[in-house]
């Protein structure tokens, strides 16, 4: 078992693989089997687990959650009827605090 540095030619970038070999008992000779490691830092030397792909959802590169993530997560699990409930709760919520706002911006009106 050994890393095997490889550079891709298209990007240019070095990729760290580990290395296995093995004999191959059809055609009677060595294979390696090379198994993705990660992305090697050219400046460092170090190596950056990666899944290859540059993908944005890799495990290694999850972002951090929005409120609004937050949100989604909390009210999946809830069911239609238990959604409308909330819409209605904050629907009211909202209608409150215009009318608590409305009622601010009079009194300050009324001060000057």
């Amino acid at each position: 078992m050994s890393i095997v540095y490889h550079t891709d030619k298209r990007s240019g970038i070095t990729y760290a693989y580990e290395s296995k070999s093995y004999w191959d008992k059809e055609t009677k000779m060595p294979r390696c089997k090379r198994t993705l490691i990660g992305r090697v830092n050219p400046e460092t030397g170090e190596i950056k687990p990666t899944d290859g792909r540059c993908r944005k959802n890799s495990p290694y590169n999850k972002p951090e959650p929005t409120e609004e993530d937050k949100i989604m997560e909390r009210i999946k699990p809830m069911k239609v009827a238990e959604l409308r409930k909330e819409i209605v709760r904050l629907e009211l919520e909202l209608t409150a605090l215009k009318n608590k706002e409305k009622t601010s911006g009079k009194s300050k009106k009324s001060k000057e």
